[in-house]
């Protein structure tokens, strides 16, 4: 385990630029999303120009707030050489493509986000395929909802094109200063990666590994068919690694990724636990499953979260579900469309 260069501040949303290794800072920027706070990037000093790993959501307010944070170091936006982007979120990836436009620089990301960023077309609203999905769940109500989602005018202008390169999961990426190894850590998205930079023990986990919320799964244009299992498997594949900093995109610098991952890794047994005893109980659809369970550190019922919460919470036991059938627990089957669940 490592601790940060620097005491971070007790509000990790703090602007600024936080040091966290040699050459390393540490810029939260805001975000339109309420529940999310702010998005850590992570500036990496190099001779040949800064590399930030993450970038921010694409408004006046995160580019205000990451200018500001880099005159701090005594650097300009246009001294940005390139963003390592460890997914296609607008929040990590948008500001990118943004200040790639205006000042030049390169843009890299994982490989497997190509399906989605290609998929990605604003006219067919913000969660085509989960509504589609949602109907499977059973909950058809929900999916109209979603469906209606209306897009407004700072969505529909958002960035949202290709890459200058892809980032290959093997690949490493040689700084001046330190090499960065990347990993493929599919589960929040398709094409999720982290970058480790085994010499200074630094894990830039992106969404990957969260301090104090578990990460949705497979939010994203085209998600993949078993996106829970995936998660779980990239969560035993850093897990193995030898334990570094954690460096998350949202929330504080901890010392210590294995006992994060360790905490997930308990949090989604528990919640298998409980998935397979509803079905037990009579439930059978991956809504009916959701409703029964509570959500949140409130332990808050179904129906008292907004509409997006709710998409993420049926989904997230859509994919509890199909695991539980993967491992012989459950059996699935499919009637009118609608996938229901019982005991093996």
């Amino acid at each position: 385990m490592a601790e940060p260069l620097t005491e971070q501040p007790a509000d990790w949303t703090e602007p600024g630029a936080h040091p966290v290794a040699p050459g390393v800072h540490r810029i939260p920027l805001p975000l339109p999303v309420a529940s999310l706070h702010a998005v850590n990037v992570y500036v990496i000093e190099e001779p040949d120009g800064l590399v930030v790993v993450d970038s921010g959501w694409a408004m006046p307010d995160s580019r205000k707030a990451l200018a500001g944070a880099l005159r701090l170091l005594g650097h300009r936006l246009e001294d940005v050489a390139q963003f390592l982007v460890t997914h296609a979120h607008w929040d990590h990836y948008s500001q990118a493509l943004a200040l790639r436009a205006e000042f030049g620089g390169r843009v890299r990301i994982g490989r497997g986000e190509r399906p989605s960023i290609e998929a990605f077309d604003v006219r067919r609203g913000l969660h085509p395929r989960q509504a589609e999905l949602l109907r499977r769940c059973g909950a058809a109500d929900l999916a109209d909802e979603i469906a209606r989602l209306g897009v407004n005018a700072e969505e529909r202008d958002i960035p949202h094109t290709m890459p200058d390169a892809w980032l290959d999961d093997g690949e490493r990426v040689e700084l001046t200063r330190r090499s960065l190894d990347v990993f493929a850590t599919p589960g929040h998205t398709r094409g999720h990666i982290v970058l480790r930079d085994a010499a200074a023990g630094l894990l830039f986990a992106g969404d990957h590994v969260l301090p104090h919320i578990s990460p949705s799964i497979g939010l994203e244009t085209e998600p993949e068919p078993k996106p829970l299992r995936s998660y779980l498997a990239s969560l035993r594949l850093v897990r193995d690694m030898p334990d570094t900093l954690l460096l998350p995109a949202h929330g504080q610098v901890t010392p210590s990724v294995h006992t994060r991952v360790d905490e997930l890794l308990r949090h989604h047994e528990e919640r298998l636990d409980v998935a397979a005893g509803h079905v037990r109980a009579g439930r059978s659809t991956a809504y009916e499953v959701a409703a029964a369970m509570s959500w949140t550190r409130r332990r808050r019922k179904l129906g008292d979260l907004d509409v997006f919460s709710r998409m993420l919470a049926v989904l997230e036991i859509d994919a509890h579900l199909d695991v539980l059938t993967d491992q012989g627990v459950l059996v699935a089957h499919e009637t009118d469309g609608v996938r229901s669940y019982a005991l093996a």
